[in-house]
């Protein structure tokens, strides 16, 4: 929490609320529908928290834009960007209805009205997004096959629209098909040692009719 604040510092006195109610509302879901391994929840600030605001390091969202947050598990990176960006709409979906009770009780919890949460797959989702955001839910080439239908024609972000991936390691042969990909070292923004070799990998997509 205190790296969130340093990394955070012009956050609303009730972003920094719903940022601390986090680690109470995760631990008493945890207990009952085990969404996050008991290891992590220990460090739930550094390696979820934390890691899914990376994202908002390499992209700040405007004001009236959409995002899709596909595989979001309990609720990351969409729960943490939605308190960090309380005018863009999240719409956080997840193949597992156990997950998203979770994700829906969190967001009620805190009081979110940009999040939105459903039990869905990702190639039915509705609607248009500026970006689409995951936590390495599979590897690219079919991410992408998922999403590539569902992006906004136009772009009112310094990115152009696309994804916005949180993954890790060498990514050199997963991306070979995408030349215009980008990748950001987490390690650049955030010092802990669970950052070394993550990434936030940026790849653009055309608007499809």
């Amino acid at each position: 929490m205190d790296e969130i604040l340093k990394q955070f510092p012009y956050l609303t006195e009730n972003q920094v609320q719903q940022f601390k109610k986090l680690e109470a509302l995760y631990y008493d879901w945890n207990a009952k529908i085990n969404v996050i391994s008991r290891k992590d929840i220990e460090e739930l600030y550094t390696k979820h928290v934390l890691h899914s605001l990376a994202i908002a390091k390499v992209q700040s969202f405007e004001e009236g834009s959409a995002v899709l947050d596909v595989g979001t598990g309990g609720g990351f990176p969409g729960i943490p960007l939605a308190i960090l960006f309380p005018e863009t709409k999240f719409y956080l979906i997840d193949i597992i209805a156990k997950k998203i009770k979770v994700v829906q009780a969190v967001a009620d919890a805190l009081e979110l009205k940009n999040v939105k949460a459903e039990q869905m797959r990702a190639e039915n989702a509705k609607g248009e997004f500026d970006f689409i955001v995951s936590r390495a839910v599979t590897n690219m080439p079919d991410f992408v096959l998922w999403v590539k239908n569902k992006i906004k024609k136009h772009n009112d972000h310094e990115l152009k629209n696309g994804i916005l991936y949180l993954k890790g390691g060498d990514l050199t042969e997963e991306l070979a098909s995408f030349p215009n990909a980008t990748e950001f070292n987490i390690s650049d923004y955030f010092k802990e040692d669970f950052f070394e070799t993550k990434k936030v990998v940026h790849v653009p997509l055309k608007y499809k009719a």
